[in-house]
């Protein structure tokens, strides 16, 4: 019997006994079998906490994203093999594009962000802290990889997305992973992984992957590992209360199926842009992915007037989808993945039309294109919930399928309460071109959602959709979606991180960090910052400048010069009853004159100015004062340049 393999302890094995079978979702024809008996799941959490997790943690982040980005580009390379085994899950070619190619935008999206972390594998947060009237007791908070394994829990229908929407993430804050995809697709994700180990760019440890569920993953886990589970909100509030994870406090992220609600603005009346986007969207969203979306509109929240307008626009633009073999063109939704999530779905809205009305669609009339019954196809299913807030079925059942509901609202206040009777939800949409009615919604809306999307004619084009998770967005949301959050750029890499507060004095604290900090003891230098090459400068090398003393001439001139005749520049007999007390230089002649007192004229190792930042004007500076600057090296970020001949980068200076 054919068997989906695990990576686990630096090699391929299969587990004993026969396992669950995975059938192909078009022709029904056996697969995989998938068991994880047999598998010794301490030591392979051990495995990935020591050989992966300390090879990891060592690198820096620029090492870790420019692992990630090499990584993309091998597996973009030999993409096409994945989508011929992802039409066996019934996925289409676009529906597979989403899983496929936005699995691997994924790595590269988190790979860019290396250029926003130190070339070092912690991080420093923020601003640094004085605890104290002298500045010499601070503190600063530095991040720091945790030392254990990230624990992925996936769902079957992102089998690669699921993946590396993760991995990415906990791969740049320097933690290992060990991936369990659900059976029934493991196939797909088996295969991904074949790739990720053959290209041998992952330290080994880095990943492993067991393919399918195993009751006893959290048995041995601990403190400094990290869980998330992606799929129902019943098992996963299972899984979130084991003893292990209550006992070792580890950290638990869940991203559930949600009853996500798209509203259409009162304004949004049919023959306007916005109501053909609605129903675009709409149709989008039951059909992509056979409607197997933990982002997919589950209710349509629209008003009264309007709810038999949508009902037959929506249904004409359902007649227009063409369903069977998703590797024919002309195939618009595909199949569900198994016949067993058939049965669940029928189940499902059972359920939901003991109070709704099926006013699309059916179980047992359906026009299939190169396939037949063995396959697991079902129709699009529109229901009608005429009485939302008294039957509250549809606000509790999830049909995870191309299944929606139309219910109606009178003002934007019932729709505001309809969408939050979902008890929390990953996305929530509205579509109106009013941004008065957007702003209403959102304010209003935004405590049970993750995230919203404002669609209208300005943004249709560009827009990415309402069921689509971005990389730099927080993906999750609170209640029922399993109050988790996932991705979000840098947000995301912190969750495998340990956020640590260090105190000490502003010298000690320069050494640990990396960053000057301002009352630090300087290193003295006797030559010219400027004159020294790229590897030798550290931060604290200070130098003190020469002095030079303000003129009237020297106001009077620039003031000519810029055009800036303010009258504490320019005419001292309006200084009675202001702040000034002598004629005053420019804050920009202060900073021209501080570069021509520490910039190095002769030709060096130095390139360009690249600007200033944190320029404050604090206190006024009169003619006949004098000034000097001391120049210290704050922060060295190294440029990420391949083609650089000689190691290079940006000096930040603190100037005084």
């Amino acid at each position: 019997m054919n068997k989906t393999q695990h990576y686990v302890l630096g090699k391929w094995i299969t587990g004993t006994g026969e396992g669950i079978p995975s059938f192909d979702a078009v022709t029904g024809e056996f697969i995989a079998s998938t068991t994880v008996e047999g598998l010794d799941i301490p030591a392979i959490l051990h495995y990935g906490r020591t050989k992966g997790g300390e090879k990891l943690r060592k690198m820096t982040f620029q090492e870790r994203g420019n692992m990630i980005k090499s990584l993309a580009m091998y597996l973009t390379k030999r993409k096409e093999q994945f989508y011929e085994i992802s039409y066996r899950t019934g996925a289409t070619r676009v529906d597979s594009w989403i899983d496929i190619e936005g699995g691997f935008g994924n790595l590269f999206a988190n790979a860019s962000l290396r250029k926003l972390f130190p070339n070092q594998p912690f991080h420093v947060e923020g601003d640094p802290i004085d605890l104290s009237k002298g500045g010499r007791f601070m503190a600063h908070h530095i991040l720091v990889p945790k030392k254990g394994v990230a624990i992925h829990i996936n769902a079957f229908n992102f089998p690669i997305w699921g993946m590396l929407e993760k991995c990415a993430v906990n791969w740049m804050a320097g933690m290992p992973a060990v991936v369990l995809p659900a059976p029934v697709t493991a196939y797909l994700t088996e295969a991904v992984v074949q790739e990720i180990i053959a290209s041998n760019i992952l330290p080994e440890g880095a990943l492993q992957l067991i393919s399918g569920t195993t009751k006893n993953i959290f048995d041995t886990v601990e403190s400094q590992d990290v869980i998330t589970f992606t799929g129902s909100a019943a098992t996963g509030r299972l899984l979130k209360a084991h003893p292990r994870i209550i006992q070792e406090s580890v950290p638990f992220t869940m991203e559930a199926d949600s009853l996500n609600a798209s509203i259409l603005g009162e304004d949004a009346v049919p023959g306007t842009p916005e109501f053909d986007l609605f129903i675009n969207q709409a149709k989008s969203e039951i059909t992509v992915k056979c409607g197997q979306k933990c982002t997919a509109i589950r209710r349509m929240i629209v008003p009264e007037k309007l709810m038999d307008d949508v009902q037959i626009a929506l249904g004409k633009s359902l007649d227009k989808v063409t369903i069977g073999d998703p590797r024919l063109k002309e195939v618009r939704m595909g199949a569900l993945v198994s016949k067993a999530q058939a049965d669940v779905l029928k189940n499902r809205v059972n359920e939901l039309s003991k109070t709704a009305s099926i006013v699309y669609g059916d179980f047992d009339t359906l026009n299939i294109i190169g396939a037949n019954e063995k396959g697991a196809f079902v129709s699009p299913i529109v229901l009608r919930e005429d009485k939302p807030f008294q039957n509250l079925s549809v606000h509790e059942t999830e049909a995870f399928g191309p299944v929606s509901t139309i219910m109606p609202y009178k003002n934007l206040d019932e729709a505001i309460e309809l969408a939050q009777m979902g008890k929390g939800s990953l996305v929530s949409s509205i579509v109106t071109n009013s941004d008065e009615i957007a702003k209403e919604y959102v304010v209003n809306a935004a405590s049970h959602h993750g995230r919203i999307l404002v669609l209208n004619r300005e943004n249709a084009r560009q827009s990415t959709g309402h069921g689509s998770p971005l990389p730099l967005l927080v993906h999750g949301g609170p209640g029922r979606a399993g109050g988790g959050e996932e991705m979000g750029g840098i947000r995301g890499i912190k969750h495998y991180m340990q956020r640590c507060a260090i105190q000490g004095s502003p010298t000690t604290l320069t050494e640990i960090t990396g960053i000057y900090q301002p009352n630090s003891a300087y290193k003295e230098i006797t030559r010219h910052p400027f004159q020294y090459h790229w590897e030798d400068i550290q931060p604290g090398m200070s130098l003190k400048t020469h002095k030079r003393t303000v003129t009237d001439t020297d106001i009077i001139n620039f003031a000519n010069l810029t055009w800036d005749h303010f009258y504490a520049h320019t005419d001292i007999t309006s200084l009675d009853g202001s702040i000034f007390e002598k004629r005053t230089a420019h804050g920009y002649f202060i900073l021209a004159a501080a570069a021509g007192l520490f910039v190095y004229p002769n030709k060096g190792p130095v390139a360009a100015n690249y600007g200033l930042e944190e320029c404050r004007f604090l206190r006024p500076i009169y003619h006949n004062d004098t000034i000097y600057v001391r120049l210290t090296c704050k922060q060295k970020i190294e440029r990420d340049v391949a083609s650089a001949e000689h190691p290079s980068g940006i000096v930040k200076w603190f100037v005084e």
